[in-house]
């Protein structure tokens, strides 16, 4: 930890004692405003908890309404150049920025670990699939081209072309402190934008070194501000006028709120939400990889994905397999997320650890099976810490609150069905639509489900079918909120506007002799 500690400290994005008067204080986060990390003048600070140990490790200030001002008029004055900056200057940064996040990826990592709790090796997987998609900003001189039909009439020609919004800002979870924000920034940037970021209070470590990064990549001072907080500036975001767009990852509470004020204040908004994703097993699956894929998406990152694999239906006589998926469970390892050997870390805080442990009695006192145990682990050095292993309840019901409600946790409830049919209606009215999975050797099976089931996101053997970069990720129902979705050719389409072109260059040269009153009727 204090090796972590000094990487930041070197790194200038907290301040070694900030405001605070002792020196046994923790550290204080920055503000990146206008190209500077910058130390709050707040009064109000926020402790950032370990999660594997609760021992308090730094601060982050809840920044006054000057500096958030500060921060997007600082956005508004860089828009107006980087907006204008040749589309290959702009590919060239991220060309570049790409490469410092790889040649930093274990640094950014720990960072992860310190402030969130997940392993290393998952922490390591978060930067990474955030960093496939800067990869793919930078073939931005594909993606932003427009459209032309020449010759729509005599002499007349149509064209489009997209053009960036303005200031755009996200809101970031604390589950992806790296992924989720790569989500959103780089491919607002690129496209011409400049970004105002409020990252998760609790996990801000990641993106400041982010930021820094970036800088370092060579984009101009501005075009990214990163402001902390909480209901104060995510109500910031939704209401300033300069703020054209917005992007939310979070739960369905604050993802509906902000979905909500932000676009009855005009603005674009796309808001990933909850999810219960389900994982269908069919009796003629390979039972061993299905076993592990459903131990791995059910329990990895203590279960605090949104594409977390949470509810398994066990279709006829697969439900024969529990007692092997228990004992799978069983054999996983609960560990700090620095520790080696450690399949899964820390919950986020101890209120998030009540919870699950309150969803899963309710599943008991339901009348729901519980096989697997995991609220009273130990862990021998870190008894403070926030950890739930690996818990299993069967026989739920679609009424059983453990059900109806997103756990967020290392739960796996488990759900039966007699036929294809049966699963797919459970699923189907299931509010959420996030992601699905469907594990048979039959094909005819498959195609079927993924046909029938109404979820924006199906693994066909895949546990966790998260899209890459290429394609965009397709959450929908009661998961999403918006029209555009993230990254791919959605991200591009969310973060720009069309403008269409109509243009008429007559062969002789002549002008009209009176003028035309009538209806336009090209190609008549």
């Amino acid at each position: 930890m204090a090796a972590i500690l000094r990487t930041a400290l070197r790194r200038k994005l907290i301040m070694p004692l900030g405001r605070m008067c002792y020196s046994t204080s923790p550290p204080t986060t920055k503000l990146f405003i206008d190209g500077k990390f910058i130390e709050s003048n707040t009064s109000e600070w926020l402790d950032i908890h370990n999660p594997a140990t609760n021992e308090v490790i730094g601060k982050v200030p809840k920044a006054t309404k000057e500096e958030m001002l500060a921060a997007a008029f600082s956005c508004q004055r860089a828009f107006a150049s980087w907006s204008e900056t040749s589309v290959l200057i702009r590919q060239q940064v991220f060309l570049k920025y790409q490469q410092l996040i790889k040649e930093n990826l274990t640094e950014i990592a720990k960072l992860i670990t310190a402030e969130q709790g997940k392993t290393l090796a998952d922490a390591e997987g978060d930067v990474f699939r955030g960093l496939q998609v800067v990869e793919h900003t930078c073939s931005i001189t594909s993606l932003l081209l427009g459209e032309t039909l020449p010759g729509i009439a005599k002499d007349m020609d149509v064209f489009n072309y997209r053009l960036p919004l303005g200031v755009c800002a996200g809101i970031t979870p604390f589950n992806f402190p790296a992924m989720i924000p790569l989500w959103m920034f780089p491919m607002a940037m690129v496209c011409g934008n400049t970004y105002l970021l409020k990252p998760s209070e609790r996990v801000p470590g990641a993106a400041m070194l982010l930021a820094k990064l970036l800088q370092d990549a060579g984009a101009p001072d501005g075009t990214l501000n990163i402001i902390h907080g909480q209901h104060d500036a995510v109500n910031f975001i939704c209401d300033h006028p300069v703020i054209k767009a917005i992007s939310f990852v979070g739960s369905n509470q604050a993802g509906e709120y902000i979905y909500t004020r932000g676009s009855k204040n005009g603005k674009r908004v796309q808001s990933n939400m909850g999810a219960k994703n389900h994982g269908v097993v069919m009796p003629d699956a390979n039972k061993e990889n299905t076993l592990n894929q459903l131990v791995g998406a059910a329990f990895g990152a203590a279960g605090q994905r949104c594409m977390a694999l949470s509810t398994a239906v066990l279709v006829g006589e697969a439900k024969s397999w529990l007692p092997e998926l228990v004992e799978k469970a069983k054999k996983l390892r609960v560990n700090a997320g620095d520790q080696p050997g450690s399949d899964l870390g820390p919950l986020i805080s101890p209120q998030a650890k009540a919870r699950v442990c309150d969803l899963v009695q309710s599943g008991v006192t339901e009348g729901a099976k519980l096989l697997l145990d995991g609220r009273k682990v130990e862990v021998k050095g870190y008894e403070s810490g926030n950890f739930v292993g690996p818990t299993i309840l069967a026989g739920v019901k679609p009424h059983m609150k453990c059900y109806t409600e997103e756990i967020f946790g290392p739960v796996l409830v488990v759900l039966e069905a007699s036929t294809l049919d049966e699963a797919v209606d459970i699923i189907n009215q299931n509010p959420y639509g996030n992601g699905t999975a469907i594990f048979t050797t039959n094909g005819a099976t498959a195609r079927k489900y993924t046909h029938q089931v109404d979820v924006g996101q199906i693994g066909v053997n895949v546990p966790i079918p998260v899209p890459l970069p290429m394609f965009s990720f397709t959450g929908s129902r009661g998961s999403f909120r918006g029209d555009t979705n993230f990254y791919g050719k959605q991200g591009i389409q969310f973060y720009t506007q069309v403008k269409t072109v109509t243009s008429q260059w007559k062969e002789e040269d002549s002008t009209l002799s009176s003028p035309a009153v009538v209806m336009p009727t090209i190609g008549r």
